[in-house]
C-alpha cells in the first residue's frame, strides 16, 4: 500500500475538517526570556480554517520534540504500517553561537517547516501532536505581545484592563525613592509615583502597575498607602484576589554575599520554575552580576550548618536534593527556591569550618 506524498490536499477531505484546524502559522517575532539562562521563544500567529487568528509562544526545543514524535509515528523508516508520509525537515540543533542570531536565522526555516507541515494529508493534521502544538493554551492567551515586528497591521489591539474597583479603594503604594529596575521583570519607579499593588512576590518584593507597566519592585522603596488584602500577603500564595494571576511567573532566589564587614542579602527574581536545577556555570555568572565581584565561590549550608563549596553541576544537584530534605522545616514564601546560595570571595577560606 504505497501512500503518495499528498502534498496538495484533497479538497473534499479538507472541507470535512473542523474549523479550529490551523491552516497557516507564521512567526511574528522572537522574544528573549531571562531565567538562569537566557533563551528565545517564537511568537507565532496561527490562522485556522474557520478564519480565527491567535498567537502562540513556542521554543525551538518544542519544535524539536514535535518533530521527533512525528518521525516516530509517520516516517517510512519508523514503521511499515499503512500511514506514512513525507515529513518536512526541521533545522538541526545549534550548539555554539549567539542565541539571538541563531533564533533570528531560524525564523525563515521554521516558517517553511510549519508551512509544509500544514500541507500534509488531512489525517496527519488531525493528529493530536500537531493539534496540541498549534493549540492556544491558557498560558499563550494570557501573554501580551510586546511589539510584533513582522505582523503589520496589528491583528488586534490589546485592551488595557482598567481596575474595576474605584481607584481610592484599590491597594496601592507611593514610591519614596527612585528605583531603576534592571531587566524586563522589574518596574522602574520615580519618587511620588502611585503604584497599584497586584500581589506580594515574597518578603521583600511586590508586584504592581504604574503607568500601564506591570512588574516587581522592592517594598523598601515605597510607602504602602493601602495594603493588599490579607489573603495576598500570607505566604501560602494560593490564588490571590487580584484576578487569580499566574503565581508561577517569578521565582525568587535568596542569596548572601559573606564579607568580613558583614553580609549582603539579595533576593533575585527569575522566570524559572521552582523545580529547575540550574547549571553551576549559570549560577556563577548570575552571582558575579548580582554582587559585581569577579573572583567568587558558591556555597550552600549542609544540614549540619557547615558551608559546602559548590564546584560543578553535581554539587548543585546535591544542594537541590538536600534542600528538599531539610527545606520542609523552614517556612518559606511559596515561590522561593528551597535552596539558598552563599557567595564568598574565592580566596577566603576562613568561612569553612575547619577547626575540629
Amino acid at each position: 500500500s504505497m501512500s503518495l506524498p499528498q502534498q496538495l490536499r484533497d479538497e473534499s477531505d479538507f472541507d470535512q475538517l473542523p474549523d479550529n484546524i490551523p491552516v497557516t502559522a507564521t512567526i511574528a517575532d522572537i522574544e528573549e526570556k531571562k531565567g538562569f539562562i537566557v533563551y528565545y521563544r517564537f511568537v507565532i500567529e496561527v490562522k485556522t480554517k474557520g478564519n480565527s487568528k491567535y498567537l502562540i509562544y513556542r521554543r525551538y526545543r518544542q519544535f524539536f520534540a514535535l518533530h521527533q514524535n512525528l518521525e516516530l509515528k509517520y516516517s517510512a523508516e519508523a514503521q511499515l504500517g499503512y500511514y506514512t508520509c513525507q515529513l518536512p525537515t526541521l533545522p538541526g540543533k545549534v550548539f555554539m553561537g549567539n542565541k539571538k542570531e541563531i533564533a533570528e536565522s531560524r525564523i525563515p526555516e521554521l516558517n517553511n517547516y510549519m508551512k509544509r507541515l500544514l500541507c500534509l494529508p488531512t489525517w496527519v493534521l488531525l493528529d493530536d501532536l500537531i493539534r496540541m502544538f498549534f493549540y492556544q493554551t491558557e498560558l499563550d492567551s494570557q501573554q501580551v505581545p510586546r511589539a510584533l515586528r513582522r505582523l503589520r497591521p496589528p491583528t488586534r489591539k490589546v485592551k488595557t484592563v482598567k481596575p474595576k474597583t474605584d481607584l481610592l479603594s484599590a491597594p496601592r503604594a507611593e514610591a519614596v525613592f527612585d528605583f531603576s529596575g534592571s531587566g524586563r521583570l522589574e518596574l522602574s519607579l520615580k519618587a511620588g509615583d502611585v503604584i497599584f499593588l497586584l500581589r506580594r512576590v515574597n518578603a521583600d518584593w511586590l508586584e504592581g502597575t504604574v503607568r500601564d507597566k506591570t512588574g516587581i519592585f522592592p517594598e523598601s522603596f515605597v510607602n504602602i498607602i493601602k495594603p493588599l488584602p490579607e489573603s495576598d500577603t500570607n505566604e501560602e500564595g494560593g490564588a490571590s484576589k487580584s484576578g487569580n494571576r499566574a503565581q508561577s511567573s517569578y521565582s525568587c532566589l535568596r542569596c548572601y554575599l559573606l564579607q568580613p564587614e558583614g553580609i549582603d542579602t539579595r533576593d533575585i527574581c527569575v522566570e524559572e520554575d521552582l523545580s529547575i536545577q540550574p547549571s553551576y556555570k549559570d549560577l556563577l555568572s548570575q552571582m558575579r552580576g548580582v554582587f559585581q565581584v569577579e573572583d567568587i565561590a558558591l556555597n550552600y549550608r549542609d544540614p549540619e550548618g557547615d558551608l559546602i563549596r559548590i564546584l560543578d553541576d553535581e554539587d548543585v544537584a546535591l544542594m537541590v536534593q538536600e534542600s528538599k530534605q531539610t527545606g520542609s522545616k523552614v517556612k518559606r514564601p511559596v515561590n522561593q527556591f528551597p535552596w539558598e546560595l552563599l557567595v564568598t570571595h574565592a580566596k577566603d577560606l576562613t568561612v569553612y569550618n575547619t577547626e575540629y
